[in-house]
């Protein structure tokens, strides 16, 4: 399952977000949306977790928590 996350401190790196939500099973991708000119992050990416349960489990337990002084969005990805 496809995980949106949303509202990211500019200081967020990949490897921050992956271990926020490694604690609630096993993610096989993180993203992080970058401005193509400046290199800087525009504040969402995604993370990627292939099972279900423990996506869904991340989704409750993370959305609203902070990370990086700000409150983290998650919510199901939608299709581009």
């Amino acid at each position: 399952m496809n995980l949106y996350c949303g509202n990211l401190s500019w200081g967020t790196t990949e490897a921050d977000l992956q271990a926020f939500f490694e604690a609630y099973g096993e993610v096989s991708a993180v993203t992080i949306v970058k401005d193509r000119y400046t290199g800087q992050s525009r504040g969402f990416g995604f993370v990627e977790m292939p099972n279900d349960d423990e996506a869904r489990a991340a989704l409750e337990g993370l959305n609203g928590k902070e990370l990086g002084g700000r409150a983290l969005r998650v919510d199901i990805a939608r299709p581009r």
